[in-house]
């Protein structure tokens, strides 16, 4: 059974928050399960949240749910171990909706990732996200 791998000790980094207002837009709210909060993107070609994990994980699943109007039509999932570089691990295609979205990943062992954003359906390339998971096992 997949489990949530991000934990108090996962690091992660956004590519950008809206105004800088990390306080009502921030990275930590991709993560708090509130309902009211949000990720906001500032504007931009593509958007990224990276994490880097405490310990090796096997990523099996992401699902996320996006503001509709404020989503991306295409979405790469990267992910490195150790030193080495960031690696294509798949595409994937969201759909312009309000629904928790689970895209299932071919099992893959990492310790840092990086989901992309790519063509955004805003015009101004924002992306809003609720709720991010990233499901798998501990290694």
């Amino acid at each position: 059974m997949a489990h949530s791998l991000v934990c108090p000790e996962t690091v992660s980094r956004v590519s950008s928050v809206l105004n800088r207002n990390t306080r009502q837009f921030g990275k930590k709210h991709l993560f708090d399960q509130d309902e009211e909060t949000c990720w906001n993107s500032d504007q931009g070609p593509c958007q990224w949240v990276m994490l880097e994990f405490p310990r090796c994980v096997c990523i099996s699943q992401l699902q996320i749910q996006f503001q509709g109007g404020f989503s991306s039509h295409r979405g790469r999932l990267e992910g490195s171990k150790g030193n080495e570089g960031l690696c294509k691990i798949v595409d994937f295609y969201p759909k312009d909706n309000n629904s928790l979205q689970t895209f299932p990943i071919p099992a893959t062992e990492v310790d840092r990732l990086k989901v992309t954003f790519e063509d955004m359906t805003d015009f101004f390339g924002r992306v809003v996200i609720y709720h991010l998971r990233v499901l798998g096992e501990k290694v």
